[in-house]
């Protein structure tokens, strides 16, 4: 499984329009945990991230740098810098590897340190860490990532806004495990993981 700069491109193209397409349905879900703005936020980000991709860059590090640096500036909330750190580390290692496993590997390890969260948090990271699991197991699926985003629905938030609700966030998806769940259908939809 290897990531090429032609299969990002379109892996990010669908991810973007998946967002536009979700927007709304994030920023409710953030509503009852968060600040609501989520969708809002992912969709901005996306079309900076479209915008920037749409300049052809010359290789796959150039991609995922432009990628993490449009997220960074563009999305709101800590979604921006965790995203964002995802695809800097993605970015440091494609220099080195184009494996799909290892990068991915890479971008939760980035994404855990920068945001502190472990398994079983309620964030992003529910969805990162299966992800990486099944894919050095080369056993990924659309149901394996659904889920691990739906997982989220049942933990008591640790990190972020939802944790200032305790108990009160169970119940409730994690906006960004479900955004980070898009993420990884548009892998699998645009042929990445052959």
């Amino acid at each position: 499984m290897e990531l090429t700069l032609e299969n990002y491109l379109a892996w990010m193209q669908d991810f973007a329009q998946k967002i536009a397409d979700k927007k709304d349905y994030l920023s409710d879900l953030d509503s009852k945990i968060g600040d609501g703005d989520h969708g809002n936020n992912m969709a901005r980000g996306l079309k900076a991230v479209s915008e920037a991709l749409a300049t052809k860059p010359a290789d796959l590090t150039s991609a995922l740098k432009v990628t993490a640096m449009a997220l960074i500036s563009k999305v709101g909330g800590a979604a921006g810098p965790l995203y964002g750190t995802a695809f800097l580390e993605m970015a440091k290692l494609s220099s080195k590897t184009v494996d799909l496993s290892e990068l991915i590997t890479a971008a939760a390890a980035g994404l855990q340190k920068r945001g502190g969260a472990q398994a079983g948090d309620k964030t992003m990271v529910d969805v990162w860490l299966p992800v990486r699991d099944n894919l050095k197991n080369s056993q990924l699926t659309s149901e394996k990532i659904e889920q691990a985003v739906n997982s989220t629905k049942q933990m008591e938030a640790k990190k972020g806004r939802a944790s200032y609700l305790g108990e009160r966030s169970v119940g409730h998806l994690d906006p960004g495990a479900v955004s980070s769940g898009y993420l990884f259908e548009s892998m699998l939809q645009t042929g990445v993981i052959k």
